[in-house]
């Protein structure tokens, strides 16, 4: 399959690039990105571009791929406001959404949203969260993934509260709806994907159970 991955310099979107770097499942990889990744290696096409609700300029990123893995966000507390952030999270999908169903009409969007996601929360990010989710499986069919906390890739824009608290966070790791590794969240797109799931919402050890399947898949050399 061919994909296209967004948010790949943040910690879960660069822990996925690496996912789908190393999965034979995965012909070809793209991302769209302000700044190349890291983690980029030469499987990986990078598309430079800073407007992410208008992607007219990089159009030829979105076509003929068989899914879209959106894992670009921002903390809500590194934004002034609700506005700031609905842009951010909501804006910016669906300007995505839009432009991959345009150009690869029968393709998967992934969205990597959060656990807790609701619309009657009393929490900003969680019904923001929420609203997307149902904008885009209701538009596009998409699949929605609540991950719980993710171990991703070191980022420079994580929160410095997470990146401290990682080691600890870790401990964690037996529970199967309370952690979740960074790369598993692309495994598992890979696999919902192979699967053909769509419109839907995938909780934290759904998830999980969907990257071992591929790990065991990739193991038989599949």
């Amino acid at each position: 399959m061919k994909v296209l991955v967004f948010g790949a310099t943040g910690a879960a979107g660069g822990s996925v690039l690496r996912a789908c770097a190393s999965s034979p499942a995965v012909d070809e990889v793209r991302a769209i990105a302000r700044r190349a990744p890291a983690s980029a290696s030469g499987r990986v096409r990078v598309f430079i571009h800073d407007d992410f609700l208008d992607y007219s300029r990089v159009a030829e990123a979105f076509r003929d791929v068989d899914a879209c893995f959106w894992c670009l966000g921002i903390s809500a507390t590194q934004v002034p406001d609700e506005a700031a952030y609905r842009v951010i999270t909501h804006g910016f999908a669906m300007a995505a959404a839009r432009m991959l169903a345009r150009h690869s009409p029968r393709a998967a969007f992934h969205f990597v949203s959060g656990q807790g996601a609701a619309l009657d929360s009393r929490m900003m990010w969680a019904r923001v969260k929420a609203q997307t989710e149902q904008d885009l499986i209701s538009g596009f069919g998409a699949v929605c993934w609540r991950p719980a906390f993710i171990d991703g890739a070191d980022s420079a824009n994580a929160p410095r509260f997470l990146q401290v608290m990682r080691p600890v966070f870790r401990l964690l790791r037996p529970f199967r709806g309370l952690y979740v590794a960074g790369e598993d969240i692309g495994f598992a797109m890979i696999q919902a994907t192979v699967e053909k799931r769509r419109a839907r919402i995938i909780d934290n050890r759904e998830l999980r159970s969907m990257a071992d399947r591929q790990r065991q898949s990739m193991a038989r050399g599949a």
